[in-house]
This record gives C-alpha cells, sequence and structure tokens, in this order.
C-alpha cells in the first residue's frame, strides 16, 4: 500500500473548502429565513459570520496538527480511541453515499427544470454530476483542485452578479418593521442556517493531499470563511432589500432583475454549486474509505489504489455502487428528495459534534484552538433535538458496525493468531 499523493497547494485548497461548505443552500435558505424572521433573518446571517470562524478553524487546527485521509475519524481515534472512530468513519462515508446524490439530484432539479425536461432527464444529469465527480477523484487531486479552483470561480462570478443586478432594487423600507414576526423565529433561522456551514470536516479528509498541510489548511479555512460568509450575507441581503422570501426567492429575484433567461442562468448555477460540493465529498469519502480499509476496517479492496496517479479506487469504486442504488431508489419512486434529504443529515452532525469533541481534547493546550472547539461543539449540539426520526439512519449503521466489530473479536479469541 502506498501513500496518496501531496499534490494540494493554497489556490486548490481554498477551492475545496468553498465548494464543500457552499451548497445549493444558498438558493433555498436566504429565501427561507426571511420568510421566518423577516428582515431580523439578518441578525442569524450576521451571527453565523462569527460561528463559522471557529467551525471551519477547529477542522482546520486538527487538520494542521493531524493531517489524515481518515479525516475526523482519524481524529477521534487520536483522542478516544480506534473503537469509536470506526464508527464516526463509517458514519461520514455513509453520509456521503446518499447525500452526494442528494446534491446532484438538486443541482440537476434546477437545470432540468430551466430547460423544460422532465423527470428522467433530471436523473440523467444527476448521473452525469456523479460520473463526473468520480472520474475527477480518480484522475488525482491534482487536476481535481484546479477544476474545483475553476468552478468556485465561476460560482462567484455567478453570485456576485446576482448581487449587483439586484442592488438598484433595494428599498429601504423593506427593512421595516425589523422584527415582524418576535424574536423567536431569529433563534429558528439560525438553525435552518447551520446546514449552510457544514462542509468543513469534508476537506480533513484530503489534509494528507496537502503540500502544506501546517499553513494551507489553516489558510484556507480563513481565506474560505471571509468568501462563503460574505456571499451568504450579501445574497441574504439583497433577498430582505428587494423584499422577496420563500423557498423561491432567489430565483424570483434573478428574474426580476435579468428577465426570462433569470430561470437559466438559476439552472447553471445550482448546476455549478452541487457540482463542486459532489467533487470535494466524493474526494473526502474515498479518501476516508481508503483509511478505513487501511486500518482494517473495512473491505481490504477500499486500499485499492490507480497505478498512476495512487488514487483510492477502492472506495470510488464503493461509492459508484452505493450512488447507483440511491438514484435507482428514486428513479423508481421507492423513496422521495425529501426523505433522502434528511438520512444524511443525523450521520454528518454526529460526525462534526465528534470532530469537535476530539478538537476540545487535542487542542486543550492551544486557548484559541480551545475555544474554537467548544463553540463549534455547543453550538453543534444545540441542534440534535431537531434531527428526529432521522437518527435511525446513524443507529442503523451503528448497529452493523458493531455487529461487524463483536464477530471480529469472537474470531479473534478462537483464532489468536489471526
Amino acid at each position: 500500500m502506498h501513500d496518496l499523493q501531496q499534490t494540494i497547494r493554497l489556490p486548490q485548497a481554498v477551492a475545496l473548502y468553498v465548494g464543500a461548505v457552499l451548497g445549493s443552500g444558498i438558493l433555498l435558505v436566504p429565501g427561507l429565513a426571511a420568510e421566518l424572521a423577516g428582515p431580523a433573518s439578518l441578525l442569524a446571517w450576521g451571527l453565523m459570520l462569527f460561528l463559522v470562524l471557529p467551525m471551519g478553524l477547529t477542522m482546520g487546527l486538527l487538520s494542521s496538527r493531524h493531517p489524515h485521509s481518515g479525516g475526523v475519524a482519524h481524529f477521534v481515534s487520536l483522542a478516544f480511541g480506534e473503537k469509536w472512530s470506526i464508527y464516526v468513519g463509517w458514519f461520514f462515508l455513509m453520509s456521503v453515499a446518499v447525500g452526494a446524490p442528494v446534491a446532484a439530484l438538486t443541482g440537476a432539479g434546477y437545470l432540468s427544470e430551466a430547460l423544460g425536461l422532465g423527470e428522467m432527464a433530471r436523473i440523467a444529469i444527476a448521473l452525469f454530476i456523479l460520473l463526473l465527480a468520480l472520474l475527477i477523484n480518480g484522475l488525482g487531486m491534482k487536476l481535481g483542485g484546479n477544476i474545483q479552483f475553476l468552478l468556485v470561480i465561476g460560482i462567484i462570478a455567478v453570485l456576485l452578479s446576482v448581487i449587483f443586478s439586484a442592488w438598484p432594487m433595494l428599498n429601504i423600507n423593506h427593512f421595516t418593521p425589523f422584527l415582524p414576526h418576535g424574536w423567536f423565529p431569529v433563534g429558528e433561522a439560525a438553525t435552518i442556517l447551520f446546514w449552510c456551514y457544514i462542509g468543513w470536516e469534508a476537506v480533513s479528509h484530503l489534509s494528507s493531499e496537502f503540500v502544506n498541510p501546517k499553513r494551507d489548511t489553516i489558510v484556507g479555512v480563513l481565506i474560505a470563511a471571509v468568501i462563503v460568509g460574505l456571499l451568504y450575507f450579501l445574497t441574504a441581503f439583497v433577498t430582505v432589500g428587494t423584499q422577496h422570501a420563500g423557498a423561491q426567492a432567489l430565483s424570483a429575484l434573478v428574474m426580476k432583475s435579468i428577465g426570462p433567461a433569470g430561470s437559466l442562468f438559476i439552472g447553471l448555477t445550482s448546476f455549478l454549486i452541487c457540482t463542486a460540493t459532489v467533487i470535494a465529498y466524493s474526494g473526502a469519502a474515498s479518501r476516508l474509505a481508503f483509511a478505513l480499509g487501511a486500518a482494517g476496517h473495512g473491505p481490504r479492496f477500499f486500499t485499492r489504489q490507480s497505478s498512476q496517479q495512487r488514487t483510492p479506487i477502492g472506495g470510488l469504486l464503493f461509492l459508484s455502487a452505493c450512488f447507483a442504488v440511491v438514484l435507482s431508489a428514486y428513479g423508481s419512486q421507492w423513496i422521495t428528495l425529501a426523505q433522502l434529504l434528511q438520512l444524511p443529515n443525523a450521520t454528518f452532525i454526529l460526525t462534526y459534534l465528534a470532530g469537535c469533541a476530539s478538537g476540545i481534547k487535542l487542542l486543550r493546550d492551544s486557548v484559541p484552538g480551545a475555544m474554537f472547539s467548544w463553540v463549534s461543539f455547543i453550538f453543534t449540539l444545540t441542534i440534535i433535538p431537531f434531527i428526529g426520526w432521522a437518527l435511525l439512519y446513524p443507529l442503523l449503521i451503528g448497529l452493523s458496525v458493531g455487529l461487524i466489530l463483536l464477530r471480529k473479536k469472537r474470531i479473534k479469541r478462537k483464532n489468536p493468531s489471526l
């Protein structure tokens, strides 16, 4: 078995962070938050501008000190032992197995609707996004990082053009009354906004492929946090200032500012955003699969690598099979997109919570590191009660992993030489 190649430099690192964090939520959440809390939703966005740095820097500091393809699972292993890291590793891996097809279907949905195409076209476009992400990761993170950089530049340009085109339509009267529904909806809005900032943990799985992990994991997080935070806040600001609200607020705003072409504009934007997200998460999950296989906590074929680029082919093949199952289940109408969306939420949150808990222990010799970890841990913990029935998904994964570990323990007792 060979180590993964170190090919990711700072520009690619920033692009990977932005691509992982800046998801399709930017198309939906500003309008939903405005609908809940009115102009006061901007307070929730302002709060998130301050919280996004601790969340990102916790993962950045851990990746800087302990670069490893196991990512959060590796941090948990160092902090709490190998047994817990196995659960966390499989939580994240199975989150991406479902979450990546959901992101692809989301981007494909906007684009197919803009082009006037049907459900089969949506599935075909989603399949294209997933295959593209797998191919790019299979060819290596040097190429993947460069493509991600170009995608992110395109996404930023598109979003800035939307913001600037909407600026002349801002009306100061739309910011009053500032608290139309009271203070409680501001808290509800802040809960929704949390989903916009999950993603920092994904790039930790790529940290072993950074050319300069000690510097670029921290600098990359700082730059990406500023970019993502400002894009979200400015999008929310023009959404409120033009008095648009609801899930389709940004689409309506674009249609109003640039005309009938706005639908296609939003469709292409969503396609770019979701493709960047799928590339980042597929890369992270395939590296994690590699680490699980190397540690003996996953099938041995997880450690298979390509002969030239030394990319984790085994992990990518596993993800391919999972993606095929999810798309087939959706295409046969066995499960809806809304139901699929809820499945990985719990595992993503538990993975992030475990990473923050690891930061509290591993970064305790650093006052900023410990503070960032505690803030992130407490904030993430407050989300747990809102997960609901989706907790069944990590419970099922945990039971499966527990049974496998128990079986391995029994085999080892009978054959101590193994």
